[in-house]
């Protein structure tokens, strides 16, 4: 019978993660346009490098940590999620307060940008791209990028509540294994008694 001991399951590089990768090209653009367009005297600076900072983080944090527990993956991935929404506000505040468009989802420079940040030409190019742009332009450009990593964060929260309610978490997970253990290797199989009219 084969052992249940391998239920500590490693969830690969966390860098070959989508999200992951999408998270660092948005830290990136935040600190560019902070301290390009934002008084180097206001908390936003801050707010908003925090907070581009805490998603790259925690989707890291939670990555390693789902070795050993699901529900603390799950909860660093939500926090995760929740600095995105933090930071989506800051850009909206800033596109409102200096009278800049918001683009909508119909507008034609937005589907064009939407197709453009899945090309491995953006991957490459976006920290000569950014500079190439004006502050209304990287605000729909990073807030484009937001909800793209929380698409893609609520996916993988998705794949996390379902395994764990397939496979519970590490303590039930834990007792299966000694149970499979136990069964499998520490009980030898019964043999008969010699017979009586053996010699």
């Amino acid at each position: 019978m084969e052992s249940d001991s391998n239920f500590l399951k490693r969830n690969g590089d966390v860098r070959n993660l989508k999200s992951y990768k999408v998270s660092v090209i948005i830290s990136f653009i935040t600190e560019f346009f902070v301290k390009k367009y934002i008084n180097h005297h206001s908390r936003t600076v801050d707010q908003m490098q925090q907070a581009a900072r805490s998603c790259k983080q925690n989707i890291v944090e939670g990555h390693d940590s789902g070795l050993t527990s699901k529900e603390t993956e799950i909860k660093l991935t939500n926090v995760a999620r929740a600095s995105l929404s933090e930071l989506e506000e800051d850009f909206i505040d800033y596109l409102k307060f200096n009278n800049l468009e918001l683009w909508q989802k119909d507008n034609s420079r937005l589907i064009k940008l939407r197709e453009y940040v899945r090309t491995p030409d953006f991957e490459q190019n976006y920290p000569i791209l950014i500079t190439k742009l004006n502050a209304e332009e990287i605000c729909n450009l990073s807030i484009t990028l937001i909800k793209q990593t929380q698409f893609l964060l609520d996916r993988i929260i998705e794949k996390l509540k379902d395994r764990f309610l397939r496979e519970g978490g590490i303590r039930e997970q834990m007792t299966r294994a000694r149970i499979s253990h136990r069964n499998g290797y520490t009980n030898p199989p019964r043999q008969n008694p010699p017979s009586s009219n053996s010699k």
